[in-house]
């Protein structure tokens, strides 16, 4: 199934959770896919912090059982994706503004950089696998997977 954004707006930030799964091999992952794709294709202006891209290694390595080789590769290519607004915002300010939203809205540091980030950038909508960023509310969350397909997803990483 390929699913185009619902009914929030771009800019679109995209997290860590939804640029690895859409670089698997997973079920679900036509979900985050159809973002990554459009984002590529600059059908959807994207935003994507540097850091995210870090993150999505460690998680393509640890969870999804990518090579360190492979998922470099998949995610160089990524990078090259010259229609994405590609943000290397990871300054103190940046990173303090970050931990006072994760203490605030009590999400876990990473979320409270890219609600950080996403403010910064002007973004409309962050795109995510977790409802977490629904704490923020100067943009709009886009749940890439539904319930039945997050349980399909860690049946396959739990498999």
């Amino acid at each position: 199934m390929r699913r185009t954004p619902r009914t929030s707006e771009g800019p679109y930030l995209f997290d860590v959770g939804v640029i690895a799964l859409a670089h698997t091999d997973a079920p679900v992952r036509d979900a985050a896919l159809s973002y990554v794709r459009r984002a590529i294709a600059g059908e959807i202006e994207a935003v994507v912090p540097y850091p995210a891209l870090i993150g999505a290694h460690t998680v393509l390595t640890t969870y999804y059982g990518r090579s360190n080789a492979g998922a470099s590769r998949l995610l160089e290519n990524f990078m090259d994706a010259r229609r994405i607004n590609w943000c290397d915002r990871l300054s103190e300010a940046a990173v303090r503004g970050g931990f006072e939203r994760a203490g605030a809205a009590n999400v876990d540091g990473w979320d409270g950089y890219y609600a950080e980030v996403a403010s910064a950038e002007g973004v409309n909508t962050v795109v995510t696998l977790d409802d977490d960023f629904e704490r923020f509310e100067e943009f709009a969350t886009e749940v890439v997977l539904s319930p039945a397909e997050f349980e399909e997803l860690n049946t396959y990483l739990e498999g």
